[in-house]
C-alpha cells in the first residue's frame, strides 16, 4: 500500500490503488488523470450509461489506457480489497456502503475538488474564486468568469459548472484564475482547499433528501460554510441572509482576510450594494469611509430581477477582491447573458408575459423569482426533495393571480396554498389526464398547464414557470421541462 496524502502533480502515483466512486463528468476526469499520473485506477458506477454512448466510450477508452471500469447494478456494493484512496463523486451520500466501508478501513475519501486542489502545479497556482449557496451559484460564477475575461485574464468557469476542476488544474496552459462553483456535496469531501476569496450566496432548504434527519439543515449549512475555511482575501456574504454571515464568523480564515457583505440596499463601509440604480463598491476603494465607486448600473444587467442583481454584486465583490478594475466589472456584466431557463422571457401574448425559470428547482429559488413579478400566475410542482412551501407561499401570496400545479409533489404546494393563500385560485393538472405514454404525458401535461395558466392570466400579468421542485418525476432535467413549457406557449400562439 502507498499513502497518497503527500503526493502531488509532479510525483509518481505508481503503486497507489485508487477507486473512483461514480463515473459521471467529474468521476471520469478524476479517473483519467489519476491513471495518467500512474495510479492503479478502478472506476465504479451503478449505472451502465444506458443510452449514453459517451459514457460507454469513455469507459472503453480508460480500459484501453489500463484502468478498470465496472458499470452496472451491484458494481458499487463492495469496496475492492486493496485500496489506498477513494474519490467520491458529488451526490454520493456519506452513508453509501462503499464509502462506509472505506471509512471503516481507514481509507481516505476525497472528492474531485480535493483531488484537484492537491494536483495544482506548484510552479503556477492560479487562485480560486469560489462560490456556493442554495441558489444563484451558476449565474454568479458565469458572471464572475465574464468579468475576469473582460479584465484580460485567462479564466474558466469550473467545478459544479463548466470544466471539471481536475481538468482545469491539469491544463498544460495554466489559467490566471479560476471561477469555481461548488455544491454542498462537493464541499463535504473537501478538506484542504484555500480559496483566495469565497462567497456563500444564500442558505435555504434544499437537498433534505441527502441531508436527512433532525440535523439535516445544520449539516447542509456547515458543508456550505466549508468554502470559507482558509480563505486568504475576502469572505463574501449576503447581508440579507444572516446565516451566511454566521458562517463567515465561524470560519478559520488566513489572517488578514476580510468579510465583505453584499446588499440590495445602500452599502455600508466594507460592502457592495445599490445606490439608486447604481451597483456601488464601498469595500475595495481607499476612500470607502466617505465615498463609493460606481461599478455599473442595473440597466447594464440582463435582468433587473432582485436575485439577478444580488448575483451580480457577489460576482463583482469576488472580482474586485482579485484586483479587477471597475471598468472590467462593468464590461463583463454588460456582456453577460444567463443560460437558458433562467428568468427567460418566452413570449408576450395579449398583454401577458410568459417566463421560463425552470432552473428554480427549490422553494428559495422560486421565491426569489416570484418576487420579481407582480401580479403573477405561478406554475409549480415536481419533486420537492423534502422541502416545504409554507414560508414561500406566505412571502408571495399577495403577488399571486393564480397557481397551476403539476408533478408528483404538487399536493404539498396545494396544501401550503390552502393554509396561507386560500383565496388564490389553484388549478391542478394530473398526470393521468394525459395518457399512459411518458412522452405524451410530459408534453400533454405542459399543454394543459399553459391552457390553465391562460385562463387565469389577465393583461399585464406574468405567467412564471418557477417550479420550486426538481424535474425528474416527469422530465429528464429542468432544461427539458423548460423547453416543454416554451413549446406549449409557442403552440398556443399559433
Amino acid at each position: 500500500m502507498r499513502d497518497p496524502q503527500s503526493l502531488g502533480r509532479h510525483d509518481s502515483w505508481e503503486g497507489v490503488r485508487a477507486v473512483v466512486a461514480g463515473f459521471g463528468v467529474s468521476g471520469f476526469a478524476a479517473a483519467d488523470n489519476l491513471n495518467h499520473l500512474g495510479a492503479s485506477v478502478t472506476a465504479l458506477d451503478e449505472s451502465d450509461g444506458g443510452a449514453d454512448s459517451d459514457r460507454r466510450e469513455k469507459a472503453e477508452l480508460l480500459e484501453v489506457l489500463g484502468a478498470t471500469v465496472r458499470l452496472g447494478e451491484g458494481a458499487t456494493a463492495a469496496l475492492p480489497g486493496d485500496v489506498d484512496l477513494v474519490i467520491a463523486s458529488p451526490g454520493w451520500k456519506p452513508s453509501a456502503p462503499l464509502l462506509a466501508q472505506a471509512r471503516d478501513r481507514g481509507i481516505p475519501v476525497w472528492g474531485e475538488v480535493e483531488l484537484a486542489w492537491r494536483l495544482r502545479d506548484p510552479n503556477h497556482r492560479p487562485p480560486w474564486l469560489a462560490v456556493t449557496g442554495t441558489n444563484g451559484k451558476t449565474t454568479t460564477v458565469q458572471m464572475l468568469d465574464a468579468i475576469l475575461r473582460a479584465a484580460g485574464l485567462r479564466s474558466v468557469a469550473a467545478g459544479n459548472v463548466g470544466l471539471p476542476l481536475v481538468e482545469a488544474v491539469m491544463d498544460p496552459e495554466p489559467y490566471d484564475v479560476l471561477a469555481v462553483e461548488l455544491s454542498s456535496f462537493q464541499l463535504h469531501y473537501t478538506d484542504s482547499m484555500s480559496a483566495e476569496s469565497a462567497a456563500v450566496l444564500n442558505i435555504a432548504e434544499d437537498h433534505l433528501d441527502w441531508y436527512a434527519g433532525p440535523t439535516g439543515m445544520a449539516d447542509y449549512a456547515a458543508d456550505k460554510g466549508r468554502i470559507y475555511e482558509r480563505v486568504r482575501r475576502a469572505c463574501v456574504y449576503n447581508a440579507a441572509d444572516p446565516e451566511t454571515e454566521r458562517l463567515v464568523r465561524e470560519a478559520d480564515v488566513v489572517e488578514g482576510a476580510r468579510a465583505i457583505g453584499f446588499t440590495l440596499g445602500m452599502p455600508g463601509v466594507g460592502m457592495v450594494g445599490v445606490v439608486e440604480d447604481i451597483l456601488a463598491d464601498r469595500a475595495f476603494i481607499e476612500q470607502r469611509e466617505t465615498s463609493a465607486a460606481e461599478l455599473c448600473t442595473i440597466a447594464d444587467l440582463a435582468s433587473p430581477a432582485p436575485h439577478f442583481v444580488a448575483n451580480a454584486l457577489a460576482a463583482a465583490a469576488l472580482a474586485r477582491s482579485h484586483g479587477v478594475s471597475q471598468a472590467a466589472v462593468r464590461d463583463g456584466l454588460r456582456a453577460f447573458r444567463p443560460d437558458g431557463h433562467r428568468i427567460a422571457t418566452v413570449a408576450e401574448v395579449g398583454g401577458v408575459t410568459w417566463v421560463d425559470d425552470s432552473k428554480a428547482t427549490n422553494p428559495h429559488a422560486a421565491q426569489s423569482s416570484l418576487q420579481a413579478y407582480d401580479p403573477v400566475v405561478w406554475v409549480a410542482g415536481g419533486l420537492a426533495k423534502g422541502a416545504s412551501f409554507d414560508e414561500l407561499v406566505r412571502a408571495v401570496r399577495s403577488r399571486l393571480r393564480g397557481v397551476v400545479l403539476l408533478g408528483r409533489d404538487r399536493d404539498l404546494i396545494r396544501q401550503a396554498l390552502s393554509r396561507h393563500a386560500p383565496d388564490v385560485p389553484v388549478i391542478v393538472v394530473d398526470d393521468d389526464e394525459t395518457g399512459p405514454d411518458g412522452t405524451d404525458r410530459q408534453h400533454g401535461s405542459m399543454e394543459r398547464v399553459v391552457e390553465a395558466a391562460a385562463t387565469l392570466a389577465r393583461p399585464g400579468d406574468t405567467v412564471l414557470l418557477a417550479p420550486g421542485c426538481a424535474s425528474m418525476d416527469m422530465f429528464t432535467n429542468y432544461a427539458e421541462r423548460g423547453d416543454a413549457f416554451a413549446a406549449a406557449v409557442h403552440r398556443r400562439q399559433h
